[in-house]
């Protein structure tokens, strides 16, 4: 299960997939869609041939804007949830609140922050605020488009295709992946072989927008980071990932997950609750030996702030996390 005031939960979705439609159709279906050509998109990232992706490697120069080097910070939109959802906080500005109010130049959407907006002009209108700020996008957190493990292979296959459409948005905005669930139900080694199967076809979905799909520790299985390590290892695909989140491990040791996740880390999240006011530390997390965990791998892609307190303001538990985060990256 997962934790009661956590962003977002696993959902499942009724219907069937359309019956013979193949991964490559599917994607070409949404290029064209997006008015955008594989050929326009360029070739894809060298096949790593099953073994772990170098960390960071969602974050090259040309993918995300930036180059490689020390870690940068990013913000996850779910740390102003409240008032994106109070609609004191509008999507199409949440760029501009990002830069402007905290100085953070890399975005993290949620999907269901723009989930009936998700068109191509919609879309074309969010790069443009980030273009002329000269924000980056860097991935869509998305949920409820179905369980890539489930147990029925026409609902699996549903729930790739429910994926495509964030995928597009991604290619416009810029994004270098989208995170998806890794759900699934069954026995421990029936979630992940059909977790794999069904992470693997989003990935051939994703080809051929030179994209990634990373896979986050959100509750369940997926919580269990041998597990999803486990998972990534039977899937082998070039495009596939992980999104280690400092707080989402339940009745598995958070510290030992980051670093069952790290090989395959295309991207951090940040999670912070609550800070020691004459520290400056996060209270439940020791950051130090997370970032710690991290730079051991070699990651030198995005963190992003994702603060999920009650006790500070979502602007001060977002200033507080940054403090906290630029203390030890520069240290």
């Amino acid at each position: 299960m997962l934790d009661p005031i956590h962003r977002r939960t696993f959902l499942t979705t009724a219907g069937l997939a359309a019956a013979g439609l193949a991964a490559a159709g599917l994607a070409a279906a949404g290029l064209a869609a997006t008015g955008l050509t594989a050929t326009a998109l360029g070739a894809g990232r060298k096949v790593l041939g099953g073994e772990p992706p170098a960390t960071g490697a969602g974050t090259d120069k040309g993918k995300s804007g930036e180059a490689k080097g020390k870690m940068k910070i990013s913000l996850a939109q779910w740390s102003l949830h409240r008032a994106l959802q109070a609609g004191t906080l509008d999507h199409l500005d949440f760029p501009k609140t990002a830069k402007n109010d905290y100085g953070i130049d890399a975005v993290e959407y949620v999907n269901q922050f723009f989930k009936k907006k998700s068109d191509g002009a919609y879309s074309k209108e969010l790069r443009k605020r980030c273009d002329d700020l000269g924000v980056t996008s860097v991935l869509i957190m998305c949920d409820g488009e179905g369980a890539l493990g489930d147990g029925d292979e026409k609902k699996r296959a549903e729930a790739v295709t429910n994926h495509r459409k964030w995928l597009e948005a991604a290619k416009v905005l810029g994004c270098h992946s989208i995170r998806v669930n890794a759900q699934s139900a069954g026995t421990r080694e029936e979630q992940e072989k059909l977790a794999a199967d069904g992470l693997a076809k989003l990935c051939d979905l994703a080809e051929p927008f030179d994209l990634s799909v990373i896979v986050e520790n959100h509750g369940g299985l997926s919580s269990d980071g041998a597990w999803l390590a486990a998972v990534m290892k039977r899937a082998k695909h070039k495009r596939l990932g992980t999104l280690p989140d400092f707080g989402n491990f339940y009745e598995y040791d958070r510290y030992q997950g980051v670093t069952d996740m790290m090989p395959y880390a295309k991207g951090v999240s940040a999670k912070s609750y609550d800070f020691d006011p004459k520290t400056g530390d996060e209270t439940k997390i020791d950051y130090a030996r997370m970032l710690k965990i991290v730079t051991d791998a070699g990651y030198t892609g995005r963190i992003g702030i994702e603060y999920e307190g009650g006790k500070l303001s979502e602007p001060e538990g977002i200033k507080a996390t940054k403090k906290l985060l630029e203390r030890l990256i520069e240290a």
